[in-house]
């Protein structure tokens, strides 16, 4: 019997673009043939809909499944340009405390059983949503920006998923929203500043991308453009997850400027070595 392999994405605190990569890493998997399933934990506010383009497409949410008015694979939405891409969508009028840990444990098992990847977008905090993705995950990615609140909240994260049952060789870090003119200048902190604080690996470097702004109005993933430096950066977090050992210095060289930032890369790496 097929089980998908659970993945939660989560941070210590909002807005530093969790959703964001959930959709593209979800899609960017998708990409390369597996089956993928996207589910929105976060009860009540719902974005992910949103980033994929799908929200005109919803007619049932997960509190559907969990209440018995609907079978999931009825509730799922499949991405019209990513046969392989599902989403099982959040309610908008529900609240995180009207899902019991049972119960979202439940529908994620039913899942796991026709997919090869299922993401879960965690809601970012610690509260009764945060508590439900991490308890079906056997590992999770944590979102954070170079600075430091961000560090903070994510080092409390951390440990929570720890004292879960996470192990830590299966949490990983990606830093996201990187502007790379302060990190040239020492003014961003760097990624082994941010390991050492986590005690965990960096698995990806997003630069600041206009383009991801675009394309989450546009509610198309930006992987879907693979001509994008951005989604080559994606692309590069995917072969991480699964295995392939790929400097993490290349996500930034991908956004090299006249051969500027790749020298100023280069000369870090030589210095560390």
């Amino acid at each position: 019997m097929k089980k998908a392999e659970r993945i939660v994405v989560t941070s210590g605190k909002g807005g530093v673009g969790k959703t964001t990569i959930v959709a593209n890493v979800g899609a960017q998997i998708a990409k390369g043939g597996e089956k993928v399933c996207l589910v929105d934990a976060d009860i009540g506010l719902r974005n992910l809909d949103i980033v994929l383009g799908l929200e005109n497409k919803i007619v049932y949410t997960i509190m559907d499944v969990i209440n018995g008015f609907a079978d999931v694979e009825k509730v799922l939405i499949r991405h019209p340009r990513m046969k392989n891409l599902y989403l099982l969508p959040a309610s908008q009028i529900a609240t995180k405390e009207m899902v019991d840990p049972s119960d979202f444990s439940r529908v994620v098992d039913e899942l796991s059983e026709d997919f090869d990847y299922i993401i879960i977008d965690s809601p970012a905090g610690i509260e009764r949503g945060f508590k439900n993705s991490i308890m079906v995950a056997e590992k999770a990615i944590v979102v954070v920006n170079p600075e430091l609140p961000s560090i903070t909240d994510a080092d409390r994260v951390m440990g929570i998923l720890e004292a879960e049952g996470l192990q830590s060789h299966g949490i990983k870090v990606i830093i996201n929203r990187i502007k790379l003119n302060l990190l040239k200048n020492g003014k961003l902190l760097g990624r082994e500043e941010i390991e050492n604080a986590l005690s965990s690996d960096v698995i990806g470097m997003i630069p600041d991308s206009d383009d991801v702004i675009l394309s989450v109005n546009e509610g198309v993933p930006v992987v879907f453009n693979g001509n994008l430096k951005v989604s080559k950066v994606f692309e590069n977090i995917v072969n991480r997850m699964k295995g392939e050992r790929i400097p993490i210095e290349e996500d930034l060289k991908i956004f090299e400027r006249e051969g500027i930032f790749y020298r100023f890369v280069s000369f870090l790496s030589k210095r560390r070595r």
